[in-house]
C-alpha cells in the first residue's frame, strides 16, 4: 500500500473515539418505554454547539441527499466546524464512508477511512476533520444534526495531493462469511 491510499477499517467505537460517537441500537436498550413495545438507547452523541455573538446559534435537523460514490474513492478535501458537532443518521440500512484525520497543529494528519454497518450513524465532535458525507450505495439520504446560525462553522483544507481510500479485502471476506 503507497502512502497515498488508505484502506478501509470496520467502524468501532475505540478507534472513533477520538473523533466522534458512533450512534447505533446495540446490546439492551437503556429504557424500554411506550407501555413496553419501545427500547430507548438513551443519550448516545456528545451534541456540542457554541453561541457566537447574536447569530442564533442553535441544533437544527436537516436532511441531506448526497450522491452516492464509487471505491477507489479520491480524498482530496477535508472540513471540520469550529462551533458545533454534527451527527449523520443514515435514512437506509446501507453502511457508508466515514473519513477522518487528526489535527496536527491546525492542519489535518493523514486520513483513516471506516465503513459503518447497516444502521450505524456517528456524530463528529466539534472541531474533527473529516470527509464529506459519501454513501456509497443509493439512497443517500440522511438526516443530520449540526449547528444553525450566522457565524461561519465550516473550515476547509484541500490537500497538495489527493489520498485514495481503498477497500480492506479482508472485509470483504468477513462480509461473504456473515451471508
Amino acid at each position: 500500500m503507497s502512502d497515498n491510499q488508505i484502506m478501509i477499517a470496520p467502524l468501532n467505537a475505540e478507534a472513533f473515539a477520538p473523533f466522534g460517537d458512533i450512534l447505533e441500537a446495540s446490546g439492551a436498550p437503556s429504557k424500554i418505554i411506550n407501555q413496553g413495545f419501545c427500547g430507548r438507547y438513551h443519550d448516545l452523541a456528545e451534541l456540542d454547539f457554541i453561541a457566537s455573538g447574536d447569530d442564533g446559534g442553535r441544533a437544527g435537523i436537516s436532511l441531506f441527499d448526497a450522491e452516492p460514490r464509487k471505491l477507489p474513492y479520491c480524498l482530496e478535501l477535508v472540513e471540520r466546524h469550529p462551533l458545533g458537532s454534527q451527527a449523520f443518521l443514515p435514512m437506509s440500512m446501507h453502511g457508508f464512508l466515514v473519513i477522518v484525520a487528526p489535527d496536527e497543529g491546525g492542519r489535518p494528519g493523514k486520513p483513516l477511512a471506516f465503513e459503518t454497518k447497516p444502521g450505524q450513524g456517528i456524530n463528529f465532535h466539534r472541531n474533527v476533520w473529516h470527509g464529506v458525507l459519501t454513501p456509497l450505495k443509493p439512497p443517500g439520504l440522511f438526516a443530520v444534526v449540526d449547528r444553525i446560525g450566522e457565524a461561519s462553522n465550516l473550515e476547509e483544507y484541500r490537500f497538495d495531493a489527493p489520498y485514495w481510500v481503498i477497500a480492506n479485502p479482508t472485509n470483504k471476506k468477513q462480509k461473504q462469511s456473515e451471508k
